[in-house]
Order: C-alpha cells, then sequence, then structure tokens
C-alpha cells in the first residue's frame, strides 16, 4: 500500500468535501457512498455498525491502521468516501505495491 498517496487521495476526499467520517455521520447518509474506511481498531459493535453500512451502500470496506492519521482527524474509526474516482484511487493504491 502506497500509503502516502492514500492520505493524499483522503485529503482531496476532505477538501472537496466528499469525506464523512464517523459511524454515526456515515450512518446518516442515505446514498452516495463509494467506499467505507475503517480502523482495524474498531470495537466489536461498531464492527457490526460498520458492515450493516457496507451492505446497505453497496461498496468496499477497508481496515487501516491509523485510519485517523490518514484522513487527518484523530481517533477516527470511519470514513466514508462519496466521490466515485476519490473512492477508486484509493483503492488502486492501496492494491499496488
Amino acid at each position: 500500500m502506497q500509503r502516502n498517496k492514500v492520505r493524499a487521495y483522503f485529503g482531496f476526499a476532505k477538501r472537496s468535501g466528499a469525506l464523512t467520517t464517523g459511524v454515526f455521520a456515515a450512518g446518516t447518509l442515505k446514498r452516495g457512498v463509494f467506499l467505507l474506511a475503517a480502523d482495524n481498531t474498531v470495537s466489536a459493535n461498531s464492527k457490526k455498525e460498520i458492515e450493516k453500512l457496507q451492505k446497505r451502500f453497496a461498496c468496499p470496506l477497508c481496515y487501516f491502521d491509523g485510519l485517523g492519521e490518514l484522513v487527518g482527524r484523530e481517533g477516527c474509526k470511519l470514513a466514508a468516501v462519496r466521490s466515485e474516482s476519490l473512492a477508486g484511487a484509493i483503492l488502486t493504491a492501496i492494491e499496488s505495491d
């Protein structure tokens, strides 16, 4: 995974207003989520809620070490990317080594 690229893409999503952080905030979204990113340290109950969100949005779910650092918000456990192109770029950066 190219961590610097992933951080940059999350930054682009944040600046463009296409990033929602937090399990509750993501749960209030109705549609238009193309990627869910969760922290590896998320609790079991939150993990269940995140998996429900993944099914509702029918989008990929990726787990990261230190998600808060990547999205620029300390303690963040879930980020929802609402831009299809940025979600694709993040997935591509994760898959490439």
